[in-house]
């Protein structure tokens, strides 16, 4: 619905119009901007509260000229301005609405808590009394009076508002009344918006901003890689599917993308699916006790690509500031994810499809860190073979922050309980103990960890103890460090992860060996 006068224009409904507009057509408003205060009416005169917003105390006090808001100068750490001045709000285009719970002046009255009501749902009486563009009607608690106002003479009713002293018989007594019946309201209506705002919640995802590629934040940096940097594989451009995910293209097994003027397939290179967003189609679903979630929509096979998970990259500086805003304020969603030591990518705000995908302690996609293009990217590849309609999933590996836990609800068999921790080995069939018995004489002697951390007891990412037969393990936090210390402390995973790597390269490095020397080079 938009004015006839100028810009300001509102959904179509009562919900987002400003109470004291008036109608013209379905979609034509004139808008409560075009008030104008006649001269000789007491109550259409403005008037501000006597006390800061902030703190609630007196003195000298900065007000707005439009409604009446009133603050200490320093309460906003600003300086008296000189001339006219307007409060955030109303400089932001807020409006009262219908339905909206407020506290109104009226005349020599004190205070009072009241509920704007629309026209067309007042007595014909009120209706027909006398009012401009930008009144609208309000309904008083306690008295069950109607009257016409604006905003100049409103402000919002907040949870837990009392008012100020009031005696115990007379008027005081209504406006206790009054006070009772704010009250009341305000959470039968908190209840329903609520309730309304979890319906459509549950139609469709929450908001963020689709991106394809990862956004640098601040002084976060992407880096480019010079073509002459980029290596070369040896795969032959003859091959049905050249560096596929398939073959053994040398670039694929070191996690490096190729390109298309370096590779010797060019453009028929099966290597660039980063590049190239070579996704399978997926669909966003609702799915039970985990929010929503991502679904396949054809098969996919063992090894192969899924998506990227794409955010903004930002630094820790920046990470710990926003986890300290979502505690405060009650978010308890994360979608952060270390890509490098001085980079992390949170695809909260924006990111793409691959945000949705759950947590699982028996996923079937994992991450994986490939350069491409000479920066640092995180893809998801299937782990097993992937059904269509199979919801994707990923081990989250939580870092925990603080001492509580979220519980996890992936349903998996060897589900521990809580992300981060790790998850529950498979219980054996019985039957053939004498196979048991042989194991465990096996492994006398060796060094088994513990689990959970030797000092605060919980799960998690923990640092092992080098000293042989010793099975402590501890979280950094309860140790007082922020970095591993250097030496052989790992977990089990970085230390198979860095085993194997390491013989990967040699593996790799005689490959280069035999290869040049059959060609005769040195």
């Amino acid at each position: 619905m938009r004015c006839l006068r100028c810009p300001v224009a509102y959904h179509v409904g009562d919900l987002c119009v400003a109470a004291g507009s008036e109608t013209i057509t379905n979609t034509a408003i004139i808008c409560t901007n075009h008030f104008n205060a006649k001269k000789g009416y007491s109550h259409h005169s403005h008037v501000n509260v006597s006390w800061c917003f902030v703190c609630s105390k007196g003195g000298q006090l900065l007000c707005c000229e439009s409604c009446p808001a009133a603050f200490h100068p320093d309460c906003l750490n600003i300086a008296m301005p000189d001339g006219s001045w307007f409060c955030n709000d109303c400089r932001a285009g807020k409006k009262p609405k219908y339905r909206d719970i407020i506290w109104v002046k009226l005349g020599t009255y004190r205070w009072w808590p009241a509920e704007i009501h629309h026209p067309k749902n007042v007595p014909t009486n009120i209706q027909h009394l006398r009012h401009e563009i930008g009144e609208f009607p309000v309904f008083f608690f306690g008295s069950k009076d109607y009257f016409w106002t604006h905003q100049g003479r409103v402000f919002p009713y907040m949870e837990g508002d009392r008012g100020s002293k009031y005696q115990k018989n007379g008027i005081g007594k209504v406006f206790k009344n009054a006070l009772l019946e704010a009250e009341a309201r305000f959470k039968e209506i908190k209840i329903k918006r609520e309730a309304k705002e979890a319906q459509e919640n549950s139609r469709k995802p929450p908001p963020y901003k689709f991106i394809k590629v990862n956004k640098p934040f601040g002084k976060v940096q992407v880096y480019t890689a010079d073509i002459s940097e980029i290596p070369k594989c040896n795969c032959k451009p003859a091959d049905e599917r050249p560096c596929g995910f398939e073959s053994e293209c040398l670039n694929r097994m070191l996690q490096y993308e190729c390109h298309p003027q370096v590779c010797p397939s060019g453009e028929r290179c099966c290597n660039q699916d980063f590049t190239k967003r070579l996704y399978p189609d997926t669909k966003i679903i609702k799915t039970p006790g985990k929010g929503w979630g991502l679904i396949a929509l054809r098969d996919i096979k063992k090894g192969e690509f899924v998506n990227e998970y794409i955010g903004e990259l930002i630094d820790e500086e920046e990470c710990r500031a926003r986890i300290k805003y979502a505690h405060e304020n009650n978010i308890t969603d994360f979608y952060m994810l270390t890509i490098d030591k001085d980079r992390i990518i949170d695809a909260g705000p924006k990111g793409n499809y691959s945000r949705f995908m759950n947590h699982s302690c028996q996923p079937n996609c994992e991450t994986q860190k490939w350069t491409v293009n000479g920066d640092t990217r995180v893809g998801l590849f299937a782990v097993c073979d992937v059904p269509a309609g199979t919801e994707l999933t990923f081990n989250y590996n939580l870092d925990c922050l603080g001492n509580e836990k979220t519980i996890c609800r992936c349903g998996a068999p060897n589900c521990s309980g809580f992300l981060g921790d790790r998850p529950k080995v498979s219980l054996r069939p019985k039957g053939k103990r004498f196979k048991r018995k042989y194991r465990r004489r096996k492994s006398e002697g060796k060094k088994k960890s513990e689990d959970e951390c030797f000092r605060c007891g919980d799960g998690g990412q923990l640092v092992l103890c080098d000293k042989k037969n010793c099975t402590k393990a501890y979280h950094l936090s309860c140790l007082n460090l922020t970095k591993r210390p250097f030496g052989e402390q790992r977990t089990d995973g970085e230390f198979f992860f860095q085993h194997n790597m390491r013989w990967m390269h040699i593996r790799l490095a005689f490959i280069y060996f035999e290869h040049f020397t059959h060609k005769g080079q040195k």
